[in-house]
């Protein structure tokens, strides 16, 4: 058998990008998860984005969430260029829009590679594209009673 020869559980079956979502619902880790499984990934990354109590020095209290029509569009979009730049057996990224509290969870990705290298790289890549290329807008309210809103997420 030659060196470099493709397994056949490497061949790409059907279209690596599984889930792709905006919701005012809940996110589900494992839905998530359970969305990026494949025998032929030795490797999966998982991001988990919660909203935390605080930014930029002030207490946070609740955040919202709001999105352009395009949103859900724009996230498969960047999907498909993490795709074509990774071995990709199976992705998913699901964001939440609406109105948030502290600890609940915003946004989940994960990714599934041949090799954990190549998760860990496509999943940050992942997430970071689609913090700043999706427009999805965060408004922050802090204790004080004060007000941000945020760029892209």
């Amino acid at each position: 058998m030659e060196a470099n020869r493709e397994h056949p559980g490497e061949r790409a079956g059907q279209d690596p990008i599984r889930l792709i979502g905006v919701r005012e619902s809940a996110l589900s880790v494992d839905e998530v998860f359970g969305a990026v499984g494949d025998e032929a990934a030795g490797g999966i990354a998982l991001f988990v984005g919660t909203v935390r109590n605080h930014d930029g020095g002030a207490d946070v209290d609740a955040l919202g969430y709001s999105c352009h029509p395009s949103a859900e569009a724009e996230m498969r979009r960047v999907a498909e260029k993490v795709v074509a730049d990774f071995p990709v057996r199976a992705l998913a990224a699901v964001h939440r829009v609406g109105e948030l509290v502290v600890g609940d969870l915003a946004v989940v990705v994960a990714v599934a590679c041949p090799h954990r290298a190549e998760a860990f790289e496509a999943c940050r890549k992942l997430i970071d594209d689609l913090k700043h290329e999706v427009p999805i807008w965060k408004h922050q309210k802090f204790s004080d009673g004060t007000e941000e809103w945020v760029g892209a997420c």
